[in-house]
């Protein structure tokens, strides 16, 4: 959904100068499907104003200067430096948390403990592909409410399945 939404978006525009000037009820018009739409029209009126008189509209390519954008957390910020500038990141959404801890690859209690936990875990140049497939996996196969189990090839390995895994 979310990619049909950002294809309708910048199908309309394509810069933050005109994004930022689009009246706010054609912008929730075009995102009102995504949840949240109010709000998340109010942020990216916000971050594509900051853009301009920042960064000379600009998406920065650290992710310091990402975080410091209104509304741009570490989920957002390593997607952006993974996807828009080919770094290598760990976006850590809740897929990648779930599987990653029904794996038995790490033991946290949130994405940011995940992250790190992951970083520490998998090659640098990794982190991108990982991310990737875990969210192709938790989408389709190790789903939150009804996992696959009985199709999945990991399911030995699987803390959820009451395998331990042993370290």
């Amino acid at each position: 959904m979310t990619y049909v939404v950002s294809k309708k978006l910048f199908e309309r525009a394509k810069t933050p100068q005109e994004i930022a000037k689009m009246p706010p009820q054609e912008l929730e018009a075009i995102i009102k499907s995504i949840g949240f739409y109010r709000r998340k029209a109010a942020t990216l009126q916000a971050v594509s104003r900051e853009l301009i008189v920042r960064f000379n509209g600009v998406v920065p390519r650290t992710a310091d200067e990402l975080l410091s954008l209104p509304g741009v957390g570490l989920k957002t910020a390593n997607l952006v430096l993974s996807v828009g500038f080919d770094e290598p990141a760990i976006c850590v959404d809740v897929h990648v948390h779930r599987i990653a801890n029904r794996l038995g690859l790490v033991e946290t209690k949130t994405p940011e403990q995940t992250e790190s936990a992951l970083k520490s875990l998998v090659p640098r140049d990794q982190w991108s592909v990982l991310n990737d497939l875990f969210v192709m996996w938790g989408q389709n196969v190790c789903t939150p409410q009804s996992p696959r189990c009985s199709v999945c090839p990991l399911a030995p390995l699987c803390l959820k399945r009451g395998v331990k895994k042993s370290r």
